[in-house]
């Protein structure tokens, strides 16, 4: 980790915009870049196309075998529920006075109606949402999709809306999993989409006081890519940073997998930009730390899901380039065996910069993520084996992981890593090898493709997350896997669930943790409705627990009916007020978190 000089005259770096990767085109009916997907050859073996990720251009021979024996043996390659996307896609809702003014402010090749970029607007990546694109409807979707340039776009917009009656949904990465950007299917107004994509510089950087300013549709891996010029990082990586943005983590208050070492959303973020009904907010000069009560802005927006306003960029923290990044991985010989573990470590200090630990199950399945070893290579994986479960006496129905990043100064990680496989051994913890602990951490990039393949298998799944205190968390993990497990059995679903959790972050207080639900639909009638109840019984099973109802997804619209659990009658009354008095004609009317209804949920 370079060190630089104090300067109080250094100047403030202007980036070059960057490249466009002619590669970097997503997916409209399914998650991520085109170039990538899982595909099952007649022969039963899965292979990755492209080339971006460790898995890409791999045969995995031994997953569908496993996944037949885990889930149902109905998972094969002639055996298939092929998609007829793209669904029926309304008419648009036009607005000829706010079309006749926002053409005076933005380029023809600004707008546009076209159906399946209407389509992708909205929805996210729920699987209600990419089920329907598939195999039914959705039936209320934006009416135009308009891309500003600059804030001075983004205020005519919404000064056009305000005067024409329209409705503005913000847009950025489209990869929330909480139906934020589900349309209400009952809004009679036009919606218009406001897509940020061509806001996405980063606007200058300040070498002497760390920080940049940057606008919010810059996603993670140009934010990433950006800073790295110069020798910086902003360190936030969530699961989705290649393609969710600035603006998608502010509204979310999102966390990221190295928050250990850089912080969450909330204290990366020193102030922002956003164009409201009411003006743009902002603070013109940005402290280290502030005690200005609802002058913050930050406050009001963090977590407000595109319903208060648009945000157009934020100042952030950064932090020079690590000098060295490890990985490193850890075999435990069971889930409670790693808890207690992360539970010293983060008692101890000096926490790795990302520590996540899988179950069982999860465990078992990254090995059938990899490719069938030969020569050498097996043998090394056999006497690997051999020694964990034989001379170790590890059970391999019970052995759990942990994948870790150390980032830092070469004697900071150092020190990291004697301690955290000191600890590890205390609960007897084996270290796996630091290319163990790569693919892992990376296995989390190229997975999140699995959900929209298998859908094409008969298999519906989805993800779902939580934060529990520390004392709360085996019997939390358990609860919620019984919960499912007798859900599944009591509605006589076919075959066994795919059920796995994983604890993604730690803190002095408690854990994040992610659970990973799917199950055969074959025969089943409504199965993604069927998936909604189990998902929402997931989610009461998890309040009953001591669970947050949500650590980072945000609320959304999926969340909705239970805020009434988690929130006084005073809170969701303030919360209606807050958006009366900034909104008070609902022009953004995106109807998630505690905005979006006047009744108090169920």
């Amino acid at each position: 980790m370079s060190q630089r000089a104090y300067d109080p005259d250094a100047p403030r770096i202007v980036p070059e915009p960057l490249p466009v990767d002619p590669r970097d085109v997503e997916s409209l009916d399914v998650w991520g870049f085109r170039d990538t997907a899982f595909r099952l050859r007649a022969d039963g073996v899965v292979e990755v196309t492209g080339d971006r990720y460790e898995l890409s251009g791999q045969e995995l021979p031994d997953l569908v075998p496993w996944v037949q024996e885990a889930v149902h043996p109905g998972i094969n390659p002639e055996n298939l529920n092929p998609p007829s996307y793209p669904p029926e896609i309304p008419e648009p809702v036009r607005n000829a006075a706010f079309l006749d003014e926002v053409r005076k402010h933005l380029a023809d090749d600004q707008l546009s109606e076209d159906p399946e970029l209407r389509l992708r607007h909205g929805h996210g990546h729920t699987q209600e949402e990419m089920y329907a694109i598939k195999y039914g409807r959705i039936p209320r979707v934006p009416d135009l999709v308009v891309w500003p340039t600059d804030e001075a776009q983004v205020e005519a917009l919404v000064e056009a809306a305000g005067r024409h009656g329209v409705c503005l949904i913000p847009y950025g990465g489209g990869t929330n999993v909480s139906e934020a950007l589900h349309c209400p299917e009952d809004e009679a107004r036009s919606i218009v989409s406001v897509d940020m994509s061509r806001m996405n510089r980063i606007l200058w950087i300040d070498p002497t006081n760390r920080t940049a300013c940057i606008q919010a549709g810059a996603v993670g891996r140009q934010i990433a890519a950006g800073l790295a010029r110069h020798g910086y990082t902003l360190g936030h990586e969530p699961d989705s940073v290649e393609f969710s943005t600035l603006g998608g983590w502010v509204a979310t208050h999102a966390s990221g997998m190295k928050k250990n070492k850089y912080g969450n959303i909330e204290d990366l973020v020193l102030g922002v930009r956003v164009v409201t009904a009411q003006g743009v907010l902002e603070r013109p000069a940005v402290a280290p730390r502030e005690s200005v009560g609802a002058g913050d802005v930050r406050r009001w927006i963090f977590g407000s899901e595109g319903c208060l306003g648009i945000v157009t960029s934020a100042v952030v923290k950064i932090f020079p380039l690590p000098e060295v990044q490890h990985y490193g991985s850890i075999v435990f010989p069971d889930f409670a065996s790693g808890v207690r573990f992360l539970y010293e470590l983060q008692q101890a200090g000096n926490v790795p910069a990302s520590a996540r630990l899988v179950d069982n199950f999860q465990f078992v399945f990254s090995q059938m993520l990899k490719p069938r070893k030969t020569g050498l290579a097996k043998l090394k994986s056999d006497v690997e084996k051999l020694f964990v479960t034989r001379v170790k006496g590890f059970d391999v129905e019970q052995m759990t992981a942990c994948t870790l990043v150390f980032e830092g100064t070469r004697d900071e990680v150092r020190a990291q890593e004697k301690q955290t496989y000191a600890i590890a051994k205390r609960h007897g913890g084996i270290a796996g090898g630091s290319e163990n602990g790569k693919r892992g951490y990376q296995l989390t990039f190229a997975i999140a493709y699995l959900r929209d393949w298998v859908m094409n298998h008969f298999l519906l799944g989805e993800s779902f997350e939580t934060s529990v205190p520390w004392s709360q968390v085996e019997a939390l993990c358990e609860n919620v896997k019984r919960r499912l497990r007798e859900e599944h059995e009591r509605r006589g679903l076919p075959g066994k669930p795919f059920l796995t959790c994983r604890v993604t972050q730690v803190y002095e207080t408690g854990v994040c943790v992610y659970f990973y639900y799917a199950f055969f639909f074959q025969g089943v009638a409504d199965p993604s409705h069927v998936y909604a109840e189990l998902e929402q019984a997931a989610r009461d099973e998890v309040l009953k627990q001591g669970g947050s109802l949500s650590h980072h997804h945000g609320i959304g619209k999926i969340r909705q009916p239970f805020l009434a659990r988690i929130a006084s009658p005073g809170t969701l009354a303030m919360a209606r007020r807050i958006k009366a008095a900034a909104d008070p004609n609902n022009l953004f009317g995106a109807a998630n978190q505690l905005f979006g209804s006047e009744d108090d949920p169920a």
